[in-house]
């Protein structure tokens, strides 16, 4: 069953429930209206009959009473009967052939002076009537009974109303549930063939109308933002792949010429083969590194073993690294101890890469200065610095500023610290430091000092 049948069958039974209970609520109000009516009329029966004092039961035939005339009973006029409190009952003489109203114990309580008046429904020779006991006299009640047929009448007509009346309401509301349906699921329909299309055609620049400020606009709005943002998403894995494989393609080049010339000079001199050698290993290191590179982006935050680490020790072990891999800098940290939340292999990643980066742009025997305070790690090179143009860009895949054009590496560095460092909440920015060179600041939130052992 589909979801525009299911809104205009759920709207009918909402409409059906409500005419339900209105039609009752209707119906009995008007019962009570009308009974009310015919109560009114018996109380005011009752009372001249009351007023009549004093009471006297004077039989005929041993059969009835002259004291109360009353015509055929089944029209407007009332019907009496005289009830003794032993239970025996008196009716007029032209009422005789007609049915005994009945007499139960409250009847007779009323008769032995034991309770009051009182109303009841009951049926008299076939005729629906209304009953109301009065006490009239010691030992005796009197039982006057009104015909219900024109209330029976107006209420069979109030049903018939009601019933036509919520039968329509039903079928209109059925109606217009499922034209309303139809408009509402309308952009709920066009987002879903647009998906339809998506899927099938593998298009992300499709989208759909924007019409409205409602929750059905505000669904074709996100439908098309999230078009928008999987286009992204394409758009920068073709970069992606474009790039690696442009940055592969220099080294392996590299390669395969220096292998095919040791393939092709076997009888080389020593020198030159070891320097042909070296330069393929060197190559490889780039390749290898390369790849590294490419697999810490692709992994993104998959496979991240968080917990609470020193961060200021696993600085220093990155500065050692540091420091035997540029043997000709000299590293100075002052460094605040520390503890973060984070991937250890991931945060060192991060930190050698800023070293790596600054080392990059030092001269030999230059200083690298490392700082870390209150979460924030900073380092500082000695080198040209970054230019207002390169930085709003410095941190993008594969780019390399024209400076660094003739320097290894593939402009893969700082892309990767930032992505950990937004991976834990964190940022990464560049500046000019003072006196010359680059300053990059590495921040993670919720660091904490560490507490002295």
């Amino acid at each position: 069953m589909s979801l525009r049948v299911r809104l205009a069958l759920a709207t009918a039974l909402v409409v059906a429930f409500s005419v339900a209970l209105a039609s009752v609520a209707i119906f009995f109000s008007m019962r009570a209206d009308l009974l009310r009516n015919v109560d009114n009329e018996l109380k005011g029966t009752a009372g001249a009959i009351q007023s009549r004092q004093p009471f006297v039961a004077e039989p005929l035939t041993g059969k009835s009473v002259n004291v109360f005339p009353a015509p055929h009973f089944g029209g407007e006029p009332d019907y009496f009967q005289i009830v003794s409190a032993k239970g025996t009952t008196f009716r007029p003489a032209n009422e005789l052939e007609l049915g005994a109203v009945p007499v139960d114990s409250r009847t007779l309580a009323v008769a032995s002076g034991k309770r009051g008046a009182f109303f009841a429904d009951t049926t008299i020779a076939s005729v629906h009537a209304r009953i109301l006991t009065i006490p009239v006299a010691s030992g005796f009640a009197v039982q006057i009974a009104s015909p219900l047929d024109s209330v029976d009448r107006e209420l069979n007509r109030l049903k018939l109303i009601l019933l036509l009346v919520s039968l329509a309401g039903i079928v209109l509301a059925a109606g217009a549930g499922a034209l309303v349906s139809h408009a509402t699921l309308l952009a709920v329909r066009r987002v879903t063939d647009a998906a339809e299309r998506v899927t099938s055609t593998l298009d992300t620049s499709e989208r759909v109308p924007e019409k409205g400020k409602d929750e059905l606009a505000r669904l074709a709005v996100s439908f098309n933002a999230m078009l928008a943002a999987l286009q992204e998403a394409i758009e920068t894995q073709k970069r992606f792949v474009a790039d690696a494989s442009h940055e592969l393609l220099t080294p392996v080049t590299s390669l395969q010429t220096n292998l095919e010339v040791l393939a092709k000079a076997p009888r080389l001199p020593a020198k030159k083969r070891k320097d042909l050698v070296t330069d393929v290993l060197g190559e490889l290191r780039e390749v290898r590194k390369l790849i590294g590179n490419l697999v810490e982006l692709a992994r993104g935050n998959s496979g991240e073993r968080r917990g609470q680490l020193s961060f200021d020790g696993l600085v220093n072990d990155c500065i050692d690294q540091a420091t035997l891999r540029y043997p000709t800098l000299h590293f100075v940290a002052e460094l605040e101890p520390t503890i973060v939340e984070g991937d250890p292999d991931r945060l060192e990643r991060a930190v050698g890469n800023l070293l790596e980066n600054a080392a990059k742009w030092s001269e030999p025997g230059g200083l690298v200065e490392i700082g870390l305070s209150r979460g924030e790690l900073t380092v500082r090179d000695r080198g040209p610095g970054v230019s207002d143009e390169d930085k709003p860009r410095v941190f993008e895949r594969f780019y390399r500023a024209p400076a660094a054009r003739g320097l290894p590496g593939s402009g893969l560095g700082l892309a990767i610290v930032r992505e950990i460092a937004e991976a834990h909440g964190g940022s990464i920015e560049v500046a000019d430091a003072e006196g010359g060179g680059a300053l990059l600041r590495l921040k993670l939130p919720d660091a904490s000092p560490a507490k002295p052992s």
